[in-house]
């Protein structure tokens, strides 16, 4: 290989190289990703070999969240690399002569032969060129127009779409690198939203997704070096906690089942096993604790928050159990205030209280990062209904939009009426529940 040829292959292992360093993985990490072996990928990076294919380096770019203009300079030392590697192996090593004396294959004639006549070609007919140059022409005409039509198509997509064009071929996610990082089922990721929503009398679920709508296009990529462009994805996360009690210990659940089969009721912290070993249906109010938090220092900015009934039906037909006997303090956080029984419920910013002072209802648009998350509680109230809802959280971050679905865990929250109900609380002392009014 000639020291031209080599420049190309090394310019493009750099090219890999200086991807790879940009991330926190490993050569094993990023190869599991890339579903190749490891040493495979640290030749690449290396220089000692170069892939035939495109595709594993398309992926590797978007792994690597590498810019448009970054892959578009990526695949044309690809190019670049392929073509020295075939000019290098088709390349014939020069003839030496036999031992026995031989002509070589590039010696000429004896002087004693006749010289070998050469045909001229007829008048107007194309001249005939050897059969290694006609092929050193095809390999050259085809890496130009292969060059040409990637230009040609990449600059032609937005932004966005040109980040997610080789993903969509391979069958990838645009957001798998980040869901893949996301929190545990403890919490409620956003980065894996719900796809079917059961309504609570049982009907068809109802397909539900949570967008993220980019706003606009933009334009090609002038030959200066311009600003980087937002990363694709989602720029918030978010968690949900629908078991929270008023100040701290005040909440009713409504179960079918008899006084003597429900136990004592539990820690504040031990609500949500309670309440699902139990069937507990929340009576007449949930309170919904949503932290939201951006994912880098970058600012995304809450724009709205809307309230979605899935479905209504008939109020659960059972006991109500109180979760305290008055307990609790003076104090009274801001929230949201949601009346269900409304055609149209509206998440209405309400005043918090602490011990006679006013704490500010929060206003939105608010605006969260990383540094600066936000804890926003929803106060959802029924009086006549079994209601399945859930909530969406419209934000907007560098030039982009979205909208996020916020439930219980992919099913919509839900709240069912206590008028009418028995109710019963807990007596400490004689260590059952008794009727409570």
């Amino acid at each position: 290989m000639s020291a031209a040829q080599d420049d190309d292959v090394q310019e493009f292992a750099a090219s890999l190289r200086r991807l790879k360093d940009r991330t926190d993985r490993s050569y094993g990490q990023l190869a599991r990703r890339l579903n190749m072996n490891t040493s495979t990928l640290h030749r690449y990076c290396a220089g000692d070999a170069v892939p035939l294919d495109f595709a594993p380096v398309e992926r590797f770019a978007a792994l690597c969240e590498a810019t448009p203009e970054e892959r578009l300079e990526l695949h044309r030392r690809w190019i670049l690399a392929v073509a020295a590697r075939q000019r290098s192996r088709t390349a014939a090593p020069p003839a030496t002569g036999g031992t026995d004396g031989a002509p070589s294959a590039t010696e000429g004639p004896p002087d004693d032969s006749p010289a070998p006549v050469r045909e001229e070609p007829a008048p107007g007919a194309p001249a005939h060129r050897p059969w290694y140059r006609r092929r050193r022409l095809l390999v050259s005409a085809a890496v130009a127009t292969a060059l040409l039509a990637t230009l040609g198509s990449l600059s032609a997509l937005p932004d966005d779409d040109r980040s997610r064009a080789s993903d969509s071929v391979q069958g990838a996610d645009p957001t798998r690198t980040e869901a893949a990082d996301a929190p545990g089922p403890t919490s409620t990721a956003s980065s894996k939203p719900s796809l079917t929503t059961p309504t609570p009398s049982g009907g068809t679920p109802t397909s539900k997704k949570s967008s993220v709508k980019p706003t606009g296009s933009a334009d090609s990529p002038s030959k200066g070096a311009g600003p980087r462009q937002p990363p694709a994805g989602l720029p918030l996360t978010w968690s949900a906690n629908s078991h929270v009690w008023q100040a701290g210990c005040g909440h009713d659940y409504v179960i079918t089942k008899a006084p003597q089969q429900v136990p004592p009721p539990p820690a504040p912290q031990d609500a949500e096993t309670w309440a699902r070993t139990q069937g507990a249906v929340h009576g007449g109010q949930t309170l919904v604790k949503i932290t939201v938090q951006g994912r880098t220092s970058t600012a995304v900015v809450l724009e709205a928050l809307r309230v979605r009934v899935a479905g209504r039906a008939a109020p659960v037909e059972g006991t109500s159990y109180a979760m305290d006997h008055g307990c609790g303090g003076a104090l009274t956080p801001r929230y949201f205030d949601v009346d269900l029984d409304k055609d149209r419920p509206i998440a209405r910013p309400a005043d918090g209280n602490d011990s006679g002072t006013t704490i500010p209802a929060m206003k939105l648009p608010y605006r969260v990062s990383a540094e600066d998350p936000e804890v926003l509680l929803v106060d959802a109230r029924t009086d006549g209904c079994d209601c399945g809802w859930y909530l969406e959280l419209d934000w907007s971050s560098q030039g982009r939009t979205g909208t996020v679905r916020i439930d219980d865990h992919g099913r919509p929250f839900r709240t069912t009426s206590t008028k009418g109900l028995p109710n019963y609380a807990y007596d400490t002392s004689a260590r059952e529940w008794v009727p409570y009014n």
